[in-house]
């Protein structure tokens, strides 16, 4: 018999009665009934009641023994009978009568439970990680993720790619994020940065003539931590193909991410390909995000023509001033108390506007106070645009051209969610086609890039011939790759849909770290090893590095 286990304990089933067994694995609870010891033993697999009897030597120490001691119990398996039976667990119609026990890891008392529901802080469960994995959801996610890797990677594949490995330690370069840079011992002063994505090297393998890549790719970004991101460093699925449109490379993707949703997304509707493709004006104007969520059946309207000189003031002079007022429905909400809109127009103001003005309609016309102050006839232009009826109402944001889209996308989705109108069980998808290339930096007052800085923007190569943007800039940053270009490159082009999001996504989890390994917290720092820590002074030294700390952390 092997020395820890005959099967898992979650293998055992009616057919094995009468067998003798050996399993391993955590005490996840214990229950005294007297003269009888009931232990139900975990691992990875499932779950396993073990039956220990009062006045034997595995009694006497399994007594002894704290939950998530690690043990190796050998028995007899037995069926249960009538009501013991457990219909919730694959294992529950035996249970195995403990002959001897052997603690091979004896357990402390525990900083978090694992058996049961109880929520614990995130600052415990990330020091503990190791713990914390341990409980089912945390498995289930686990596994989940694992699952989905390789059904991507198969899919992949099986669509003609072949899986390469770019490097990690590389030059910096702009992915909209800072670098984590490395030091040089045998280059003093230099730095080598850590990939924010495979990008360059992608299209250099298209350069090199392999045609099909793809990669399921870590990138490293030191940025903040959001609910949907995670700080430090992430996976995505990260493809590039020769000699394609930009038409091949969404119908490659589509089948790829609508075939994983609809194999791990438990029956929930998926869309088909093709896609629906939606400009980024478009979907800023209709949705106010270029990451819109289609399950939300809320459309804003532009409504900036109905109040330019109208006798609202307020809007008015938004629109003088060239700005802009957006509208979004309220659908059913026109009898609804004064505090529905009370609690929205204080959301609004938490959220950094000056608040959130409003128009109930109902059978006898416009009202509100943006409505008691604005032409009747303009009131009847914007129920008539934006689709309302009596009994709805019509929420608005206003101000500056890039501010106001963004903030009527968050009007969105807050009434989305707050009327009950997102249509959960299902996943919609859509590309968002024609991003702008450039932006002015509001802060630096800089031109930056406000997207990928590698994407071909329309005009294709006429329009970076003629206008030449940042040449020399280009030219400093990206020299590697556009010296490769001199020698020959196909016409290419990729895309990298992100593994944790998708798996956040199928796991139906509001927060990534739920779906990640061993993940940072929202500050960046690993709890659990202590990381990022001080370094030595001589290894400081040694690296040619002086240290010019901020004065509020300055160390003496």
């Amino acid at each position: 018999m092997h020395a820890y286990r005959t099967h898992t304990c979650g293998a055992l089933r009616a057919s094995d009665a009468g067998q003798t067994a050996r399993l391993s694995g955590w005490v996840h609870s214990k229950r005294d009934h007297g003269g009888l010891l009931f232990v139900d033993l975990r691992d990875h697999y499932g779950l396993t009641q073990c039956v220990f009897a009062a006045g034997s030597a595995a009694f006497t120490a399994i007594e002894r023994v704290r939950p998530e001691s690690v043990i190796t119990v050998t028995g007899t398996v037995v069926n249960r009978e009538g009501a013991t039976v457990n219909p919730k667990l694959p294992t529950g119609e035996v249970e195995l009568k403990a002959d001897t026990v052997v603690v091979q890891s004896a357990a402390d008392v525990l900083p978090m439970q694992v058996a049961g529901d109880e929520k614990f802080p995130d600052e415990i469960r990330l020091k503990y990680r190791f713990i914390d994995l341990r409980r089912e959801k945390m498995q289930r996610n686990m596994k989940l993720r694992a699952g989905v890797i390789a059904s991507i990677r198969r899919r992949m594949i099986d669509s003609g790619f072949t899986e390469f490995q770019t490097p990690i330690l590389t030059a910096s370069s702009p992915e909209g994020a800072r670098d984590f840079l490395v030091p040089s011992l045998s280059h003093p002063g230099k730095f080598c940065a850590l990939p924010q994505a495979p990008q360059q090297f992608k299209q250099l393998a298209m350069v090199a003539g392999l045609d099909r890549y793809f990669q399921i790719a870590p990138c490293f970004r030191d940025e903040a931590s959001r609910a949907d991101r995670s700080p430090g460093e992430f996976y995505q699925l990260d493809f590039e193909m020769s000699f394609v449109t930009q038409e091949d490379v969404f119908n490659t993707l589509e089948p790829v991410i609508a075939g994983v949703f609809e194999e791990f997304g438990d029956g929930r509707a998926v869309t088909k390909p093709p896609f629906p493709r939606i400009p980024y004006d478009t979907s800023m104007l209709l949705y106010g995000s270029d990451k819109p969520d289609l399950r939300n059946p809320l459309v804003i309207t532009d409504v900036t023509e109905h109040f330019a000189g109208s006798g609202f003031g307020l809007f008015a002079k938004i629109a003088a001033s060239g700005g802009i007022v957006r509208a979004i429905p309220a659908p059913g909400t026109a009898a609804n108390p004064r505090s529905f809109f009370d609690k929205l127009n204080d959301w609004a103001r938490a959220e950094g506007a000056g608040g959130l003005g409003y128009i109930q309609f109902d059978a006898e016309g416009p009202k509100g106070p943006i409505a008691r102050n604005l032409e009747a006839d303009r009131a009847e232009a914007i129920r008539v645009a934006c689709g309302l009826k009596a009994g709805d109402s019509v929420f608005f944001a206003a101000g500056k051209k890039d501010e106001a889209p963004k903030f009527a996308g968050s009007v969105r989705a807050r009434l989305g969610n707050e009327l009950g109108l997102i249509k959960d069980g299902a996943f919609k998808f859509c590309w968002i086609t024609d991003f702008p290339m450039f932006e002015l930096n509001e802060e630096t007052k800089q031109i930056d890039f406000s997207h990928n800085p590698f994407s071909m923007p329309q005009g294709e190569l006429e329009a970076l011939n003629t206008q030449d943007p940042l040449a020399a800039d280009v030219e400093a940053r990206f020299g590697g790759m556009l010296n490769a270009f001199r020698y020959g490159a196909p016409p290419h082009g990729g895309s990298a849909p992100g593994i944790d999001r998708i798996v956040m996504l199928l796991a139906d989890e509001p927060n990534i770290r739920e779906v990640i390994l061993f993940p940072l917290n929202q500050q960046g720092e690993d709890l659990m090893m202590g990381a990022p820590a001080e370094v030595p002074a001589a290894r400081l030294k040694e690296l040619s590095i002086a240290l010019a700390l901020p004065p509020k952390i300055r160390k003496e």
